[in-house]
């Protein structure tokens, strides 16, 4: 029985409040006072020009993809450690995903493997924001600018999280988030883009509906898809982001409590450079080894504790093998096969973060005792005899 799960929500705020507002009203489609109220709230606190609501971060992403006419041909530039729907969205389009590795220390997209993998096909860059840490999303833009790339930021794990005192989500041309029921603000279900360009932002926001006129009801002037928010879903939202800061001070603090706990433990921690700001979606780990994972996974478990192993790097899965052609990603695959997310959500105790740590250390002592203990059996066996 899991005591302590992964995730948890944070709902606290107006949630009900604006829920029972919506049944109220009747409008709890994709049409209501709510799905403009929570755009606007969004693109205020991440500081964007312009924030179009989705039905969850992969149809944002397609969508990102989409608006810049990214297809048959074309090459997108993503990183092979990160969620599915990364790369999926580059295949919907008909385009092809380009893997590239990841840095050891912030497990972040390499620049320098990005340079290396543009060819004359490359339409785009997708850098990922992996676990709540910024990428060098600076460096990416000067590469994406020299080489006339666009340059699109999945910022689905990485609300809260800032880059030179900029949030992320306003370097590249377009940019998307998500709002799964696992993720730092949270629809259920829900994703967002966020846009400077006005243009792009009209063109976006006909694509998720079915490509009408916003002027002319029933005319559509372009094949679009039904990516729309619910006013339900976007009035959890609103909520949410009232509560923003609140969840993210909680998280912080909790990523605090982690790493000082499980300092002298053969694991790293999930280090803040400068420069950026961490949103700690997740509280990560590195074991020293990589066979402690699974193990480690299975001890946690077997007192109550849920944990997720790290994505596996795409080009790892049975669909994307032929892409990747062979090359390998060796430090997405080491960081890959050594990783651990803990519990993060924003209500945990610290008794209870207490005792993950305590359970983590227990776990290594008994090795420690179970290795010790199979280096001195030869001799004792000797001595039996």
């Amino acid at each position: 029985m899991i005591k302590i799960p992964v995730y948890r929500p944070y709902l606290h705020g107006n949630e009900r409040k604006y829920v029972n507002k919506c049944l109220d009203s009747t409008w709890i489609s994709s049409k209501g006072q709510f799905i403009e109220r929570f755009e606007e709230h969004f693109r205020d606190y991440v500081g964007s020009s312009f924030a179009i609501s989705t039905s969850n971060g992969t149809t944002a992403l397609h969508l990102a993809l989409l608006s810049l006419w990214i297809g048959h041909g074309d090459e997108v530039i993503v990183p092979s450690l990160t969620y599915i729907a990364s790369v999926n969205s580059i295949v919907y389009t008909g385009a092809k995903p380009v893997f590239v590795d990841s840095l050891p220390k912030s497990w972040q997209i390499d620049p320098n493997d990005v340079q290396r993998k543009i060819s004359t096909k490359t339409r785009a860059i997708l850098a990922v924001h992996l676990y709540g840490h910024p990428c060098n999303i600076e460096i990416l833009q000067k590469i994406a600018e020299a080489n006339g790339l666009y340059l699109i930021e999945d910022s689905a794990e990485a609300f809260g999280s800032y880059f030179k005192q900029k949030h992320v989500g306003n370097f590249g041309i377009v940019s998307t988030f998500s709002f799964f029921g696992n993720k730092t603000i949270t629809t259920g279900e829900g994703g967002m883009l966020t846009v400077q360009d006005r243009a792009l932002y009209e063109k976006i926001s006909i694509l998720k509906n079915q490509g009408n006129d916003p002027l002319r009801s029933y005319w559509h002037t372009m094949i679009g898809y039904n990516y729309r928010m619910t006013n339900l879903s976007a009035a959890i939202g609103l909520a949410q982001i009232e509560q923003a800061n609140e969840i993210l001070q909680k998280k912080r603090t909790i990523a605090i409590w982690y790493q000082e706990r499980l300092k002298g433990l053969p694991l790293q921690t999930h280090q803040e450079d400068p420069d950026y700001v961490h949103s700690f979606w997740m509280i990560s780990i590195l074991l020293d080894q990589p066979k402690d994972r699974d193990l480690l996974r299975d001890f946690l478990l077997s007192v109550g504790i849920e944990t997720r192993p790290f994505f596996y790097p795409i080009h790892y899965l049975p669909m994307y093998k032929n892409i990747a052609s062979g090359k390998s990603c060796r430090t997405a695959e080491n960081i890959s096969a050594r990783g651990i997310n803990l519990p993060s959500f924003p209500d945990l105790t610290q008794s209870e973060v207490e005792f993950i740590c305590e359970q983590i250390a227990i776990y290594f002592r008994q090795k420690t005792s179970r290795l010790s203990d199979a280096a001195v059996m030869p001799e004792a066996l000797l001595m039996s005899t």
